[in-house]
């Protein structure tokens, strides 16, 4: 039986299912699906425990993931599959993929060289996710890109904390478990977006992927709106990425640890995280009154703000004062995200929106990576004040928006 490809009501025999909204299930698939991508963060102690590495190992197991996510983003883009086939499909397989790889690194890794093999084929498969869920908002709703672009990042922020939770509610259970529950998630993600299908306002997909997208999504970085926004966005993801890995570091070397035992580290990472679904839900909220711009770089500019007031004050502030920063950052720190892949999406036509968001993600990711491994190895050795390696980030993306949007447009 074919998928349904743009009802909300589905009927089979004498059943009938009411699905939510589009934009609501899409969000909601998007949050099962990216369970997947830091399902090994939320197992750190025990694999630290087990396997007898580093903090900086770990950090090179999160780097697997975005190293994979490199691979495959490139892949969809250049290849001509982001634009070449329908996104709903690449986002299904994708996802039970991920489920599979994320399964397998669960029960068959023995170490770090096989976790990495696993969590690298997962990125690959993540890349199918994340990309397609932006594309199929805008197939959806093309006229509220920021807002449901938001929606779409908050669900990917809850599916980043997600694994934290699992594994504090878990009780005794192995961290193995843990980690399948991500699986099980994925497939369900799989199974909304089948159900859902692509939404009717993008050209439908080609039967055969055409090789001139190869070169032609380049040229999206000649118009001055869609370069003005990538530079922000790869200013955003030094700092995003690596901040969602270090969170549960900073939350055992610092007084929150202490001050908040009843917690565990796994919970109060989990909150640190998952606030940042709530930013996202503001931006959104505030981009139809200012617009994505505005939002986007008033998010960011905040990111730079309480990592800054963190590096100075994390030694002398009381445990409230400084949950409230680590707070507010978690919320700002990925609130910028959707506004500037709105800002993306807007500026090109239809044809490239799938490719140019794949590649604008790939050239963000490669950065998260170089920030992962160096945050994480300075941390070995000066500990939480390695933190300040984050602040480049949000100059860079800030200025790097002013310079570009000054620029000539070209058309794309």
């Amino acid at each position: 039986m074919s998928a349904p490809s743009s009802r909300s009501d589905i009927t089979s025999g004498h059943w009938l299912i009411r699905w939510p909204g589009p934009v609501a299930t899409i969000a909601l698939a998007q949050l099962l699906g990216t369970s997947l991508w830091f399902s090994a963060n939320s197992a750190a102690d025990d694999l630290m425990r087990t396997w007898h590495v580093t903090a900086a190992d770990i950090g090179w197991l999160t780097s697997a993931v975005q190293a994979g996510f490199i691979m495959g983003t490139l892949a969809i883009a250049l290849g001509g599959m982001a634009d070449g086939f329908r996104a709903s499909r690449i986002f299904v397989i994708a996802s039970i993929a991920g489920s599979f790889f994320n399964a397998c690194f669960a029960w068959f890794s023995d170490g770090l060289i096989s976790a990495a093999v696993f969590r690298f084929l997962v990125g690959v498969s993540l890349a199918g996710i994340y990309p397609m869920g932006m594309k199929l908002i805008v197939s959806w709703s093309p006229e509220r890109t920021g807002q449901a672009l938001a929606q779409l990042v908050a669900m990917l922020t809850l599916g980043t904390a997600l694994p934290h939770a699992l594994r504090e509610v878990s009780g005794g259970l192995s961290w193995q478990y843990v980690i399948l529950a991500s699986s099980v998630f994925a497939l369900l993600g799989a199974g909304l977006i089948y159900q859902l299908g692509d939404g009717p306002h993008l050209p439908k997909a080609r039967t055969e992927p055409s090789g001139q997208g190869r070169g032609s999504v380049f040229t999206a970085f000649r118009v001055s709106g869609f370069r003005a926004a990538a530079w922000g966005y790869f200013g955003h993801m030094w700092e995003l990425y690596t901040f969602w890995t270090i969170v549960p570091l900073l939350v055992q070397r610092t007084v929150l640890g202490t001050e908040y035992a009843r917690i565990g580290v796994s919970g109060l990472s989990f909150f640190i995280i998952a606030i940042g679904a709530v930013g996202s839900l503001a931006g959104g909220i505030l981009s139809r009154h200012f617009g994505s711009a505005k939002v986007a770089l008033g998010a960011l500019a905040a990111s730079f703000l309480c990592s800054l007031l963190f590096i100075v004050f994390w030694k002398n502030l009381p445990a409230g004062a400084l949950l409230a920063i680590v707070l507010f950052w978690g919320a700002t720190v990925v609130a910028d995200s959707p506004q500037f892949s709105a800002l993306s999406a807007k500026s090109c036509p239809p044809h490239l929106v799938g490719a140019a968001l794949a590649i604008q993600n790939s050239i963000g990711f490669a950065i998260t990576v170089v920030s992962i491994a160096a945050t994480t190895a300075l941390f070995e050795h000066i500990g939480v004040d390695s933190i300040w390696l984050l602040l480049p980030g949000p100059i860079f993306g800030l200025a790097g928006y002013a310079w570009a949007s000054r620029r000539t447009a070209s058309p794309c």
